[in-house]
Order: C-alpha cells, then structure tokens, then sequence
C-alpha cells in the first residue's frame, strides 16, 4: 500500500477533527484544532502532517508543533541514550485509551508488551481498591474507521477491546504493572449550567463516558445543590468541553464562574476522641492527627495494643479512615498533608457493631480538627514569562501585585525572562493580560507547583460562611448513654466524658531506673486501687449512684421454681430468613463463575433459586443486594414472584441493613441469616438471630430441591 503525506493547512480543520473524533478510533479531544491551536501566533511552527492512503482516503494525522531549532539534536540524543523496553515471555498489555463505537459499546485500547492474548481470554486487575476479571469479548483491529475481528495478538500490536468496564488508561493487564499516569490535578471549578428542560442526570452520564475517556477530566455531582461541576485546569479545556458536548451528543452548555480548589492542612498534633453510645450500641475511638510536610497528602497507621482493642476493630478504623475525604473546619475544602494514628478505643461486647465504630471514627477526626490550628491552603503555579524587554517592568510589577515571587530578571538582547511563583487566584487571567499589553510578542507557561498557604486566608473563610457545627454530615459531637437513652455531648465537653484515656499529651513522671520490688508492687496496687475508682466514677456517672445492702451478704438466697412451660401461650409466627445476595453469589461456585460473565444473571438465577425454596419453606424470605458504591442510589424494596428484594441506599451496606432488620425484629420472631461474613455472623448471634453459612445454606437449597423433585415425579 502507498501513502502520501503532505503538511496540515488551515483549509484542512474540518477534515482533521473530523478523522480525530469519528473515523480514528483512538482519538482525543486533546488531538483537535481547536485544543491545539491556543498556543500564541509565532510560538510555534505548525508542522502537522495528514496522511492519506491510494484511494485518497485520510489514514492518520500527525500532530506537530516545531521552532525547528535543536530538532536534530534532540533526535540524535533519543537514539543514543535510549533502547527498547525488554519484551515480556508472560503475557503483559497496557491499556492507554478508552472509547465508544457508534453503537455506544466500550472499547479499551492496548497495546500488548509480551506473550499473546486471545479472544474471550481472563482479564483481571483492580479499580477503585476493588478486584474484578472480565472476559476479552472481541479483538478489533482497526484500519480508520473500519475493523476487522482478531483471535489473537502478539507483542507490540495495538487492539480495541470489547467486555471489559473498569479498565482505564495507564491499567497494566497480566504481568504488566499499572503506569505512572501523569497526574493533572484540577485547580479550578466551574459549575454546568444546562438548557432549561434538559435531564441533569443524563447530562451527568455523558459528562462521565468523557470523564473515563480523558481521565483528566473531573466531574463532581454536588447531591446537597443538585448541580454538576466539572474540575479543569483553564479556560482552553473550558472551551474544548463545550464544543466536545456540543459535536457527540447534541448538548448546548455554558458554566458558571470558575472557583478555586483550596484545601486545608492542620499545624499541630492534636487528639481527637469520637464516642457512639445510643441505646445498644457502643464504640470509642482516639486519633492522633499530625501535621505532615507538604506534597504527602493523608496518611494513616495504627498505634495500639491488641489487648486494649481487637486486632479487627483496629483494621475496622482504618477502612473508615481511609474510605471518606475528610473535610477540613474553615472551609469545608478536603483535609491534606495530615497522618492520622488510631491510639486506642474501645468496643462492647455485645452491643458493638460494624456501624459503630465509623460513627465514632468520623467524630473524633472532626473533633481533632476542631480543637487543632488549621490553615487553609491554596494552589499556586510555578511560571516563566518572557516579554520584550521594554515590558520587563511592567511585569515585575504586576508579579508583586498578585502576591507572586520571583527570581532576578535574565535579560538578552531583545527579551527578558522572569521565573517565580505566584498563586492561582491572582494568575489565572494574567495570560491574556500577558498577550495584550505585550502585543503577542509575550509569553506565559505556568506549571502547578502544589499547594501553599493561602495569601488571602481570612477573606476567603469570611466569603465561604463555612460553619463546621452546622455540617450534619460531618458531626464533631459524640453520643453517650445514661439512665437508658442517648444524649449529645459537645465537641468541646468530649473530652470530660469519655471512657478510656489514649495517654497523649500527659508528661509521664521520670523514676529511678533501680526500683525496689515491693515499691513496685505497691505503685502497682495504688494503680490499680485509681483505676477502680475512676471506673466507678464513670459507671455511677452513666448509670447513677450505687445503693448497696451492707447485710444482704447474710440473707439466704431463696429459690424459685420454674413455671411449667405452657406451649400453647406462645404465639406461632413465620420464620425469616435473609440472605445476603452477594456473599451468596460469590460463595456458591455456579453462582460465581455465572457472575464473572454477568452479574445480573447471577442475580436472577439466585432469586430464582430462592423462590422455589421459599414455595416449599413456606418462610418470609428477604433477600439482599448491596448498592453501597453505587451512586446516588436511593434503596429500593421489590416483591420477586414470593419474595422480597432489597437494594441498599448509597452508603448503606446489605451488612449494615441487616443488622437492623434483626435488631428490630430478632427478639419476638425466629430469624436467621444466610451468610458467610464473620464479622456478620457475630452480630446477629447478639440480636438474637440464627446463622447459616452459605455452605450450609447450599446443601439446604440442594436438599429442598430434592424434595421438590421427588415430589413433582410422585404426582406424575
């Protein structure tokens, strides 16, 4: 096949993003005109070549922008200081791209770096801190917009794949390890502001299909507002997103006024205490939130012995921790550069759950940050300005009144160059401010150079009207129980009612390093002596003072009989049984292999299972699904045929449901649990509630399926 190649015209833009968004298959909105020519006239040289095969028809672009100085060097230098990644033997690909065909079906661009993959072959990886494998439906090998189906490909080619859904770019599939993707992180966002009439949620799924096309692109659904921001670094990809939304699905949008991202940090350790304790449920947690250099972002550990809190209940804390952003207390903006330590806690027996200990958590990390010295922090641009040298005043000027940095001038014959720092919020306009009084002859680059404290904190907290103790979703408050119910203590007053001491902070008295033994066991014994009364104090604080009988120690004890039992004043009701959906699925081995192919149909299969056994059990059978990642997920409750289908909300587990199904329901009516989560099993043995394990429960299925059988031919 011949190929003509020929340089980009400006009469050849239509054509051009014609082929990039359409005909290409692996074309960005980065890769047209209009994104590409925002660069000031004389900068560059245009050197973009077009492509077109023997029938005329354009096979590729090539993007290129050239000063056409030090080209040859640098070509040299690339073909003398690298080489060729070594191939894999095992097989390894990297995904890079993420599209859609006309049809709206996902494809995932990769490139295979070793070994061979073939069609309908196991795919696995990890997205969002979730496990999944998926099946390589189809391989497409592309020719512009055409394609042609593929059994295999080897090392080095490049394919469209169709079935996987969590894959993105940078992904690394088999012995291939994820890349190092460039982070762009936004500092700017701007509201979407709709047709009048049009449906925000669909808007919000078009915004997302770009989102996993272009990872650097942020969109955020603020549920509180009902609106929908999307997070840029400036005004070009404004204008790129507008006319992208406007060309693939028809949608005329225009945005809000941008707004800086801040975020906000803490300059001192401080401990934090949460306590959850409404009737029947009881957790507390102390957190040792620390100040950590700036670029490290959250970290967190735990410091605390197994014997003062349950190696699970600590592993519990971190998921917590780890699992929400953390609200800082002046703005609201997400909290940074902080290490949060777990330093103790404590759990009840029989009345602790899972939920518990996330209540708690969350307190004491907002209670922490209440009683610590905040800072807000804004991003700030790293910058190199050249402007004639006539201009060179005018610029140092302008750096100083936008609260910027800089180093001393370099001066040449005809230009001169300033290098500094300065903040977003002052710079984000100065390009266009740069072109004009400059006359074009100027030119601007900025780089995000992290986040520093804020030059203008007070009046960016004043015009935000941020008040933490009116956040309900983020309470800093704690529940304690007394005399029966559950009372609400202030974040400022925690501290005087908690249960257990963490140690942080208190100067511990210097002894000798020689210590008699009987010194130390009377030291020990007044301890212990201390400890007891403290406990008392507590106990009589929560429950009220103790009235003792100093002579009930010398009265017998008189025994009572036990009535007779009397079966007919007990009330004969359904049984019920719950069963949680996925750990079903995922248990039982039909269930699971039929999921790795269709989720759904393993779901339809289980409810299907359940319904016949529920026809022969003649028991209330509820089973549940859990939606906790989906979101906006408002819950649903369905009747399938016999039984009742449950949906979780967002942030509500099936676990988290049916705890309270049986807490409410477990002590008057025989309830059990299908389940194989350990945790789980150990809570609803509290409530009163009967498990099964999903072997268990299989082999019981199995049996009734049996009897149904043998019935059925018995009839016959």
């Amino acid at each position: 096949m011949q190929w003509t190649v020929r340089p980009y015209t400006p009469a050849d833009e239509a054509e051009w993003d014609r082929f990039v968004m359409h005909e290409s298959g692996n074309g960005t909105f980065l890769q047209t005109r209009n994104f590409l020519n925002y660069h000031p006239a004389g900068r560059f040289t245009d050197a973009s070549l077009m492509v077109y095969n023997e029938h005329g028809g354009l096979g590729a672009v090539v993007p290129a922008a050239l000063r056409l100085d030090g080209v040859d060097a640098l070509l040299e230098g690339l073909d003398r200081y690298t080489r060729p990644a070594p191939a894999l033997h095992a097989f390894g690909a990297r995904v890079f791209k993420v599209s859609q065909d006309e049809q709206g079906t996902r494809l995932t661009w990769l490139r295979v770096t070793g070994g061979e993959l073939k069609v309908k072959a196991l795919l696995s990886g990890e997205a969002d801190g979730e496990p999944w494998a998926e099946k390589a439906n189809q391989l497409r090998l592309y020719s512009g917009a055409k394609y042609t189906l593929t059994e295999a490909i080897g090392p080095g080619q490049v394919c469209a794949v169709t079935g996987l859904t969590h894959a993105k770019p940078g992904t690394g599939l088999g012995a291939e390890r994820d890349s190092d993707v460039p982070v762009l992180e936004p500092v700017l966002s701007y509201q979407v502001l709709l047709p009048e009439g049009a449906d925000v949620h669909a808007a919000l799924g078009k915004l997302h299909r770009l989102e996993e096309e272009e990872p650097q692109l942020h969109v955020v659904w603020n549920e509180t507002l009902g609106e929908i921001h999307v997070q840029l670094m400036g005004e070009v990809q404004l204008e790129v997103l507008r006319s992208l939304l406007a060309e693939r699905f028809g949608l005329e949008v225009s945005f809000g006024p941008g707004g800086i991202l801040y975020k906000e940090t803490i300059t001192e350790p401080m401990e934090g205490v949460g306590h959850y304790e409404p009737l029947r449920h009881y957790a507390e947690v102390h957190l040792l939130l620390e100040p950590l250099p700036r670029g490290s972002g959250m970290q967190f550990a735990a410091d605390c012995r197994e014997e003062v809190l349950d190696k699970n209940w600590q592993r519990l804390v971190l998921t917590h921790l780890e699992e929400k952003q953390h609200l800082g207390v002046l703005t609201g903006a997400p909290l940074t550069d902080v290490k949060i330590t777990l330093l103790t806690g404590k759990a009840h027996l029989k009345h602790t759950e899972g939920g518990d200990f996330r209540q708690a958590t969350y307190r004491a990390v907002r209670q922490g940050l209440m009683l610590a010295k905040s800072q807000l922090l804004e991003p700030w641009y790293a910058f190199r300005l050249e402007v004639p040298v006539e201009n060179i005043g005018r610029a140092m000027s302008d750096i100083q009144r936008m609260e910027g940095s800089f180093d001393p001038p370099e001066s040449g014959a005809e230009t001169a160059t300033l290098t500094g720092f300065a903040p977003v919020s002052t710079m984000r306009s100065y390009p266009m401010e740069v072109v004009s009084y400059t006359r074009g002859r100027g030119h601007l680059s900025l780089t995000l150079d992290g986040y520093r404290p804020c030059h203008n904190a007070q009046e960016v907290i004043a015009e935000s009207g941020y008040q933490p103790e009116h956040d309900l979703d983020n309470p800093a408050d704690s529940v304690f129980c007394a005399h029966g119910a559950g009372f609400v203590v202030p974040w400022s007053e925690v501290r005087s009612h908690m249960h257990v001491e963490s140690g942080w902070g208190k100067a511990k008295p210097a002894r000798p390093e020689t210590q008699a033994a009987p010194q130390r066991r009377a030291m020990a014994y007044r301890a212990t002596l201390e400890e007891d009364a403290e406990l008392l104090k507590i106990f009589e604080r929560t429950y009220g003072p103790i009235k003792r009988d100093p002579l009930a120690a010398f009265r017998p004890v008189q025994k009572t009989e036990r009535p007779d039992f009397a079966a007919e004043q007990w009330e004969i009701a359904p049984e019920y049984l719950l069963v949680d959906g996925y750990n079903i699925i995922f248990a039982w081995d039909e269930l699971n292999a039929l999921a790795k192919e269709s989720l759904d149909a393993a779901r339809r299969k289980l409810m299907d299972i359940l319904c016949n056994y529920q026809g022969y059990q003649k028991c209330v059978l509820i089973l549940v699904f859990d939606a906790y990642r989906v979101p906006g997920s408002p819950g649903a409750i369905e009747q399938y045929h016999n039984i009742h289908v449950v949906y979780t909300k967002e942030a509500e587990t099936a676990d988290m449901f049916i705890e309270r199904v049986t807490h409410e329901i477990g002590k008057s009516r025989r309830v059990r649990v299908a389940t194989s989560d350990g945790m789980e099993q150990v809570i609803i043995l509290g409530h009163g509630a009967l498990r099964v394990s999903a072997r268990m429960f299989h082999e019981e299925v199995q049996n009734v399926e049996k009897q149904i059988r043998a019935l059925v031919q018995g009839q016959a």
